[in-house]
């Protein structure tokens, strides 16, 4: 299985995102992840969408079907060494009286992850990386009572020259909160 990543850029409709699953679902393709978020361009939205998948011909019509909906811009797919990516984790972690103390030190250096929150029981730990990353750091810190654990979708940029938004139309570059 090859991992792919595909990102879209769309303009910002609603059930748009219902249309794209659909694709895949009709494909039988699984969606390890999806993101969605605005980009810097006002009113278009990027997917990016993570998938295992055996063919390069299937994931090519995949990409192809995507690209025939009309609210759909750009389209692009990428193999993990044309991109750049990570993916952000919570971790909660139980912290009672008299158990043994996170190494703080350690996590920071040589997991680069951080505490973001400090509870009477509980720090929530934040690590972003690759996902073989933050599966490496889930077993160190398992021993240590994991309340909760969250994962996001992968973020991506092509390692290209030109961004992505480049080969989109012209419209307004800004961010809108």
């Amino acid at each position: 299985m090859t991992t792919y990543t595909i990102c879209i850029f769309t303009e910002n409709t609603i059930g748009l995102l219902n249309r794209i699953t659909i694709i895949f679902t009709r494909r039988r393709i699984n969606i390890e992840s999806l993101t969605v978020s605005e980009t810097e361009r006002k009113g278009v939205s990027r997917f990016t969408i993570v998938i295992k998948h055996e063919s390069r011909e299937t994931v090519e019509k995949l990409v192809r079907q995507i690209r025939k909906i009309v609210e759909v811009l750009a389209v692009f797919g990428y193999l993990n060494e044309d991109v750049v990516y990570n993916e952000i984790a919570l971790f909660k972690i139980e912290t009672p009286l008299g158990a043994k103390p996170l190494d703080i030190e350690t996590i920071n250096n040589q997991y680069k992850a951080w505490v973001v929150y400090w509870g009477l029981d509980y720090v929530v730990i934040e690590k972003t990386g690759t996902e073989e990353e933050i599966f490496t750091f889930f077993e160190y810190i398992k021993p240590h009572s994991i309340l909760e654990f969250v994962r996001s979708g992968r973020v991506a940029v092509g390692k290209t020259e030109k961004g992505l938004v480049e080969y989109l139309p012209e419209t307004e570059w800004e961010y809108y909160l």
